[in-house]
């Protein structure tokens, strides 16, 4: 079934819980979740996603929000699981639409948030809550349980109305031993499986990997080798939030008595926060400034940096162009601790090549064991399943495939076809009486963030920025008499990022001449219109003579 195949939904009943993914379906990033009941609205995250060589020119790729234009004064509350980018970063987009939505979420979360809104601006409505914690919101009795994954104090939220109950895990994974020592509350999933469970809502990511995910604490003894055997500096690139990889660089720097350095503005601030909430333990004097890392012995120090996804402004690609003051070169070691972000392959190649090039060592996933996922695998997730016993399945977080997988673990485990459901962005699936339906779809694209513009950029602004990069561009101005239709000046041709010199479009030029001397001989005066006319023309001779579909810009003025 097909988006476009699918009708608007119908008004909704009294006492129907409503569900509306405005992102996270079939892509990685982005997640956010409407839940809505008797004209009241609750938000599940609401996060962003970072653009792809395909989006030439857009910041950041957020959820529709549009959906929620007229429907501001019904959100009752937002619930945030975790500070992860994809989860929260979306957040001052929707507050500079409504300012004082209540954000509920743990410590970490809105501690990150909190600077998020600080750089907009913003002041938030933010209220902490715990694990174990549970709170009535409007119709909404919201529980709070901890799951584990990749950044601390992550929380799944139970969600109970008079239509039903729903389980969103957010993302999490079930590691047995980790570094914090909080585990994911499975005696929390089963006294929810043994109340009923009407719909399970659980992350996709990892469904189409075999078993269980690696534990975290395996990444350190790793990292602690590749440290030990380096004669030069140590660069480790990480995301910025992901407090756990950067404890164990930490602990492995103190070990062998590096120093560590903080390199790119969200690491130090993330890390700042979480070691003032004591998430993160540093050793003592383990940190350096980074204007005094220059000044000690190479091989005392450790930099911890942003851009293992090969992001061409983050510090690692800096280093790799040696546009960065922290040169690379032989003797170095620079450790790629995190997975590969679909879509982002291409980048974190290149940026691999190009410190191999400059005779440092690089470490990454594909050869060594420097990254572990936060996301559960199949065998966690049939865990869950098995244990909860849920009337109704809706896999989030993935792309389409991993969807599919985490469906067909719900089948496995006794789930009928028609109790799972695989939908994308905009779908609308209704719950009552412990069935979920499929109700239709409201209209769900993608919002695009580029400088200080939000939702101004469409999909053919883009085909034209990629038709820019790929074919070039070519302006022609004419000056035309407006009685006679004559031209007077020009016509005059310009191209940019295009392959051939100005003076080949000397062939053109009489063909020009000629249509637009045949346009004004049958009265054609228009300017639009003859500007039409050339459009055509010169697209026509391009296309024929250098195969090429450049962006034509023609401007004819009247004389």
């Amino acid at each position: 079934m097909m988006l476009d195949n699918l009708p608007n939904p119908p008004a909704l009943k009294a006492g129907v819980l409503r569900i509306i993914p405005l992102g996270g379906i079939g892509e990685i990033g982005r997640n956010m979740t409407v839940f809505e009941i008797d004209k009241k609205i609750l938000i599940v995250d609401c996060g962003v996603l970072f653009p792809e060589e395909h989006q030439p020119g857009v910041d950041l790729i957020l959820p529709d929000l549009n959906y929620l234009n007229d429907r501001l004064e019904d959100i009752i509350g937002m619930v945030l699981t975790h500070g992860h980018e994809d989860h929260i970063g979306g957040v001052p987009y929707l507050l500079k639409m409504r300012a004082d939505i209540p954000i509920y979420g743990s410590e970490l979360t809105l501690a990150f948030l909190d600077a998020k809104l600080k750089e907009h601006k913003i002041i938030g409505n933010q209220y902490v809550v715990r694990e174990g914690d549970r709170k009535s919101v409007s119709g909404f009795d919201l529980e709070f349980i901890a799951v584990n994954h990749s950044i601390p104090d992550a929380l799944a939220v139970a969600i109970r109305t008079v239509a039903g109950s729903v389980l969103h895990t957010g993302d999490f994974k079930m590691d047995q031993l980790p570094l914090d020592n909080r585990l994911t509350d499975l005696r929390a999933f089963a006294r929810i499986g043994e109340e009923g469970l009407d719909l399970f809502m659980s992350d996709s990511t990892n469904a189409d990997v075999p078993g269980f995910t690696p534990l975290e604490k395996d990444i350190g003894p790793v990292i602690d080798d590749v440290i030990s055997r380096t004669p030069g500096k140590v660069i480790v690139a990480s995301f910025s939030s992901h407090v756990h990889r950067v404890q164990q660089v930490l602990n492995a720097a103190a070990a062998h008595n590096r120093k560590v350095a903080l390199v790119g503005r969200s690491m130090i601030r993330n890390m700042q926060i979480a070691e003032d909430l004591e998430y993160l333990k540093a050793p003592q004097d383990i940190f350096i400034d980074l204007k005094d890392a220059a000044s000690i012995p190479e091989n005392q120090i450790v930099y911890m940096c942003t851009g293992s996804q090969g992001e061409p402004m983050a510090v690692l690609s800096k280093m790799a162009n040696s546009e960065h003051e922290i040169s690379v070169g032989e003797g170095d070691t620079v450790i790629l601790a995190s997975s590969l972000i679909p879509g982002n392959e291409n980048a974190v190649y290149r940026v691999i090549d190009q410190l191999t090039r400059l005779r440092a060592n690089v470490v990454h996933k594909g050869n060594a064991k420097v990254h572990v996922s936060g996301h559960a695998a199949s065998g966690e997730l049939l865990y869950c399943y098995n244990l909860l016993k849920p009337k109704n399945a809706l896999p989030v977080h993935g792309e389409y495939r991993h969807l599919i997988a985490n469906g067909n673990l719900a089948k496995q485990t006794g789930l009928p076809d028609e109790r799972v459901h695989i939908i994308e962005d905009g779908w609308v699936v209704d719950l009552k009486d412990g069935r979920a339906q499929v109700m239709g779809a409201v209209e769900c694209g993608m919002l695009y963030v580029d400088g200080k513009t939000v939702g101004k950029i469409t999909e053919d602004d883009l085909r034209d920025r990629r038709l820019l990069s790929q074919e070039g561009f070519i302006s022609i101005f004419a000056v035309m008499d407006k009685d006679s239709g004559r031209i007077i000046v020009g016509p005059e041709i310009r191209a940019k990022a295009y392959a051939e010199d100005d003076h080949v479009f000397d062939d053109v030029k009489p063909l020009i001449e000629k249509a637009l001397a045949e346009a004004a001989s049958e009265g054609v005066r228009d300017t639009y219109a003859l500007q039409q006319v050339i459009r055509r023309t010169i697209g026509t001779w391009v296309n024929r003579s250098h195969r090429r579909r450049p962006v034509i810009i023609p401007v004819v003025i009247e004389g």
